[in-house]
């Protein structure tokens, strides 16, 4: 068990978790910043189109992982 924090990336800028989130495994952490990405992604592009996005987790030792999701559109015409 520990405390993980899931630090937020758009656009360059830093959104800091402050509270945390207690989980038993790193499987339950990859599975969350997994989750929350994909939640924070579909709300992004849908209200602003964001093209990159990331969270960051730490622990109390430091960072731990990041997910990153990245969108483009090309227009072919």
């Amino acid at each position: 068990m520990g405390r993980y924090f899931f630090d937020v990336i758009a656009d360059g800028e830093l959104t800091t978790d402050e509270e945390g989130m207690i989980l038993p495994d790193m499987a339950s952490v990859r599975r969350e910043v997994s989750l929350s990405l994909a939640d924070l992604a579909r709300d992004t592009v849908r209200r602003e189109g964001c093209p990159r996005l990331a969270i960051s987790v730490r622990n109390e030792d430091g960072p731990i992982c990041e997910a990153v999701f990245q969108w483009g559109l090309e227009t072919k015409h």
